[in-house]
């Protein structure tokens, strides 16, 4: 079993930045993907970024340039660094583990609200 929880959502004018954790803890295998999700109201959830466990990453074009994914192994944490920020990445944010290799489903966080005033 494997516990997320996110936490910096908050609310941030046109411009500005948020800083998003996710802490991750139980069974962590050496080979997974962590990602980044959002969720706007009436919207799909989509993938914003995910890193794996040999740092490779990938970002959805909207946020290019603007977001940045991280980890600290040593704390079994992510981090989105999200700059730029922009009224439509108004979104609930989620992270999600996939552990790889094994036979085991993925895992999602509880999600944490970033709101952007224009």
């Amino acid at each position: 079993q494997v516990h997320l929880v996110e936490s910096g959502g908050g609310l941030v004018q046109f411009g500005g930045s948020l800083r998003l954790s996710c802490a991750a803890s139980g069974s962590i295998f050496n080979m997974y993907v962590m990602s980044w999700y959002r969720q706007a109201p009436g919207k799909q959830r989509e993938l914003v970024a995910r890193i794996t466990s040999g740092d490779s990453t990938n970002y959805a074009d909207s946020v290019k340039g603007r977001f940045t994914i991280s980890r600290d192994n040593a704390k079994n944490t992510i981090y989105l660094q999200m700059n730029s920020l922009k009224p439509e990445d108004t979104a609930v944010y989620y992270c999600n583990y996939l552990p790889l290799g094994v036979p085991r489903g993925d895992y999602w966080g509880q999600g944490t609200q970033v709101t952007v005033s224009s």
